[in-house]
């Protein structure tokens, strides 16, 4: 009797359309976990109707992994389930989401043990793969597509984590360090009050020693926000000593550049609410979850909203650089793709958004630009062409090239990577703007504060020898890596470190709001 309704559990859980055969199975008074699924669909309709495919696959993987057996019957269980789920909260997930009967209803039935099995199951995916969909509010371009294996995963966390409910949900959150920091960092921001503070008013740049009639309003916000350890001013609003140093440390926490000027980006920071700063940790503890999936142990990791560039190895970051990124109306990509050449003294063949918005406007003007900027004028198969003899008003097809040399803009080196946006990190004759913050200055590549030493993390020490050498002959060339290197550019606005210090970036592409506003309740 019992395999017999075993199978018909797998047949319902696999095959929608035997809810309308429903009628015609035969009604037998089973014990509630030999209850077959097409007999739910008549006592349980609401489940049935709720449940997609892939939903009824997972459940049905559940209950066979767990022997046919009733998973919430255990005095106790729904008790501990309820409690892992409320701390849910840490994670900037709603618990509420979650609906689950009282406790004396786990032993009423199969639908309810479905039901509450349903939740488990939903709230473990949630922890570990995020609850919305990056694909949909932030696409992530990957080389390699991810394993289809989710399920297998939350089986593997949910079946055996019966027997230790927190066990589980701590094997479901991602195990990476950054999300680990900064689930500790909002769980202790949560419980605190807000701070309160007003805004700062607009106005013409603020540089140290300036007076100026909005420098109590300042001392009193960072005074709020816990950089001043007196709002008191001089009297003749003079903005120096103390106010200045922190203004450089709002701006060194902020990711801006920390030289005590208060300008429009300092300004638009200062003037973030609390509550905007507190919902800042949770969206970005949802884009960790994101991150979770694609981060290796050893991998180039890009923060394009910081523009700052970590190596790990082994889980540990042994190197940091700053970066530049894209504009804002030329962002740089999101993606996941493997490091496998370096193109030595590069030539820079100009993109085409470049070309036409930036390099043709130039050169109609004067074309004496060409030469000044060591620009060849190439047709579509890389033949050299005559400048005198285009009609720059219509240029038809062809490509700009210019040569490797110190006024490249690639540098001495770019870093390739396979990916569809013509992308890639490369070193900058444009070194002054790495002091800089926010630093959205390029069309979409990456720009590497010492990109040597990036290379440096990639080779051996014999491929750092040979691209010495290639280097050395002012030559373009093409190196191939011997093993090649994950990379990984990504977007978070905050960070925390080990001991709770939160780290914020620009969200310089403006993707805070709709992730805050999909993710729905602030809690």
């Amino acid at each position: 009797m019992f395999k017999k309704h075993a199978c018909y559990l797998s047949l319902w859980l696999l095959a929608a359309p035997l809810v309308a055969l429903a009628d015609d199975l035969p009604q037998v008074a089973v014990s509630p976990v030999q209850v077959t699924p097409a007999q739910l669909t008549v006592a349980c309709p609401g489940l049935a109707t709720r449940f997609d495919l892939p939903t009824q696959q997972l459940l049905q993987a559940f209950y066979h992994q767990h022997g046919e057996q009733p998973a919430w019957a255990v005095e106790g269980r729904l008790g501990k389930l309820q409690a892992q789920l409320a701390q849910m909260v840490d994670d900037g997930l709603d618990p509420g989401r979650y609906h689950l009967p009282p406790s004396s209803a786990a032993s009423d039935g199969l639908c309810t043990d479905i039901d509450i099995t349903h939740q488990y199951l939903q709230a473990l995916q949630d922890l570990h793969y995020g609850r919305l969909s990056q694909t949909r509010f932030e696409p992530l371009w990957r080389a390699q597509p991810l394993p289809d294996n989710r399920q297998s995963v939350l089986l593997a966390i949910a079946v055996p984590g019966l027997e230790d409910l927190a066990a589980a949900f701590d094997q479901a959150r991602p195990s990476l360090e950054q999300y680990r920091n900064l689930r500790q960092a909002y769980a202790h921001e949560r419980q605190q009050p807000l701070p309160h503070w007003q805004a700062v008013a607009g106005g013409p740049l603020l540089r140290p020693h300036m007076q100026d009639k909005r420098v109590p309003e300042l001392a009193q916000r960072l005074y709020h926000g816990g950089f001043l350890q007196s709002p008191s001013v001089d009297a003749d609003n003079t903005y120096g000593g103390e106010l200045v140093d922190a203004v450089k440390s709002f701006q060194l926490s902020h990711s801006l550049q920390a030289d005590g000027v208060i300008g429009a980006g300092t300004l638009k920071e200062l003037n973030v609410s609390p509550a905007l700063r507190r919902e800042q940790l949770r969206i970005n503890l949802e884009r960790l979850r994101w991150m979770a999936q694609d981060f290796e142990p050893n991998i180039v990791l890009v923060n394009v909203a910081a523009a700052h560039l970590s190596f790990y190895q082994h889980d540990a970051v042994v190197w940091q650089t700053r970066t530049q990124v894209g504009r804002a109306e030329r962002q740089t990509p999101l993606l996941k793709s493997q490091v496998t050449r370096l193109t030595l003294n590069p030539t820079w063949t100009v993109p085409p958004t470049i070309l036409k918005e930036d390099k043709l406007p130039e050169i109609r003007r004067d074309q004496s630009f060409l030469n000044r900027q060591n620009l060849q004028v190439l047709d579509a198969n890389g033949q050299p062409l005559a400048a005198a003899d285009i009609d720059w008003d219509r240029p038809g097809n062809i490509l700009l090239r210019q040569g490797a040399g110190p006024r490249n803009p690639l540098g001495r080196i770019a870093i390739r990577f396979p990916n569809p946006f013509s992308v890639y990190l490369h070193d900058t004759p444009s070194q002054a703007l790495f002091s800089k913050g926010p630093r959205a200055f390029s069309s979409g590549c990456v720009r590497v504060e010492q990109a040597l030493q990036l290379r440096d993390w990639l080779l051996s020490p014999a491929e750092r020898l040979r691209t010495n050498e290639l280097l050395a002959t002012g030559v373009t060339h093409e190196f191939r890596l011997a093993k090649p290197v994950p990379i990984l550019l990504s977007y978070w606005t905050v960070q925390a470190d080990s001991h709770g210090q939160l780290l914020y970036a620009p969200d310089i592409y403006g993707h805070d709001e709709v992730l805050s506003s999909a993710l729905g309740t602030k809690i």
